[in-house]
């Protein structure tokens, strides 16, 4: 594979790893807040969404420092995405 789709690929799966995590976040505290077993559900999630972005790093970079940082790169870039994408949802919610 060369380089520039190696990295291509690593930016993407950091893409989706974000997805996952910060997607998993915003789910688990709106879930979270209305349930009797809040630490549960906060705990566990904190688990399980560091667990799985932990591998996918892992497995993405490989023996590559440049798909790690292309991964960050992709990670960093989904926080921006969903951060904005959450704070647009409770307005809508409002507004019906």
């Amino acid at each position: 594979m060369t380089e520039p789709l190696s990295l291509a690929i690593a930016l993407a799966a950091g893409i989706l790893l974000g997805v996952f995590f910060f997607g998993g976040l915003w789910w688990t505290v709106r879930k979270g807040i209305a349930s009797k077993h809040a630490a549960l559900w906060f705990g566990g999630s904190m688990l399980l969404r560091t667990a799985v972005v932990t591998l996918g790093f892992y497995w993405v970079m490989g023996d590559s420092w440049q798909r790690l940082l292309a991964a960050l790169t992709g990670f960093i870039v989904a926080r921006l995405i969903v951060t904005r994408l959450t704070n647009v949802m409770p307005e809508a919610d409002h507004a019906s």
